[in-house]
């Protein structure tokens, strides 16, 4: 398995470790996730005021959020899926993450900075996948599969020396 992670940071807020921890997190995630072949999506980092035009454009929703994730693989109701040409890799899509509300997240949560940024990028890459948390029953499942990734990776509640 290949994940290529093309990140893109728009706010120069993020440090090579950080770059580091989120290709190893979602790399993890890939492997756990039972991701096969070569696959590619793209996270970009961008302010508050950027991911709120994406929200408002994309999602009618005028105000900043913390990630936007567009799923390549996504159908809407009958509607075909596209397929892959034979020899490309896998096209997750896009996770937009703000730096801005991660960073407020952290502090707010009591949690580093690190597992926040962790967090969010696993959060938009399940969605890539096709989890949701619409119903109460699929946010159990997504929110208990990202608990068990972060744990396995060591970015679970607590195990940033924080609570």
């Amino acid at each position: 398995m290949a994940l290529m992670i093309d990140l893109m940071d728009e706010t120069g807020s993020l440090r090579q470790q950080d770059e580091e921890l989120i290709r190893g997190l979602l790399r993890h995630a890939a492997e756990i996730e039972e991701i096969h072949g070569e696959a590619e999506l793209s996270v970009s980092f961008v302010d508050d005021e950027a991911i709120r035009e994406v929200n408002r454009d994309y999602r009618d929703k005028d105000r900043p959020t913390d990630v936007i994730s567009f799923a390549m693989e996504e159908t809407v109701e009958g509607e075909e899926p596209v397929a892959e040409p034979e020899g490309m890799p896998r096209m997750l899509g896009d996770i937009i993450i703000s730096a801005e509300t991660a960073e407020r997240q952290a502090e707010e949560y009591g949690h580093s900075r690190e597992r926040e940024l962790g967090f969010l990028a696993l959060h938009g890459f399940l969605h890539l996948l096709g989890y949701d948390h619409m119903t109460e029953a699929d946010e159990r499942k997504m929110f208990g599969r990202q608990d068990a990734i972060l744990d396995s990776f060591g970015l679970g509640r607590g195990q940033d020396g924080r609570p």
